[in-house]
């Protein structure tokens, strides 16, 4: 299965990246059908390094839904000024293992407006299942790029040392 979104987002692509990076965004992004909690020590990190994560989905927030590894690297090879995200993992326990294969990319780039161009592909497959798995997919990439479009224009981004510098010279 393969579902799509291509959404123009109300902030720098800048802020876009960093927001798409940040498993904080992820939470508000799905919420409130879900929410992840890490499974690793020291929790969920500030920005996805490349690698796996291991994490549980909870089912509106709170009840726990299986196991999942989020498996993240940052593809190059492409375009000048498109920045992309790669999650190669999936669900290892409940209902969202029947995905056998998940492929999720997400691709920001300037607009000439100095907004975002947001890209969003997932190519999944869930076997025999996938008839009855597609549409409640594709029903909640929409709430996704719904949440995407409502959250970005209180993303910013702080090139790094800004709010240093910014908090030394206000001292």
């Amino acid at each position: 299965m393969r579902v799509l979104l291509r959404l123009t987002l109300d902030c720098t692509p800048d802020a876009a990246w960093r927001a798409i990076r940040s498993p904080a965004v992820l939470r508000e992004v799905v919420a409130p059908w879900l929410d992840f909690e890490s499974l690793e020590p020291g929790g969920l990190p500030p920005v996805w390094p490349e690698g796996r994560h291991r994490v549980r989905a909870l089912a509106f927030r709170r009840y726990p839904a299986g196991d999942e590894f989020v498996d993240i690297d940052y593809p190059g090879g492409l375009p000048e000024g498109v920045r992309m995200l790669r999650d190669g993992g999936g669900a290892i326990t409940g209902p969202l293992a029947v995905f056998r294969r998940w492929d999720h990319r997400m691709a920001v780039s300037a607009l000439p407006d100095g907004r975002t161009l947001y890209r969003d592909r997932l190519l999944a497959s869930a076997g025999p299942w996938e008839p009855a798995a597609w549409y409640p997919t594709w029903l909640f990439w929409q709430w996704r790029g719904r949440r995407l479009r409502e959250l970005a224009p209180g993303w910013s981004y702080d090139p790094p040392g800004t709010a240093d510098a910014a908090a030394a010279g206000a001292a």
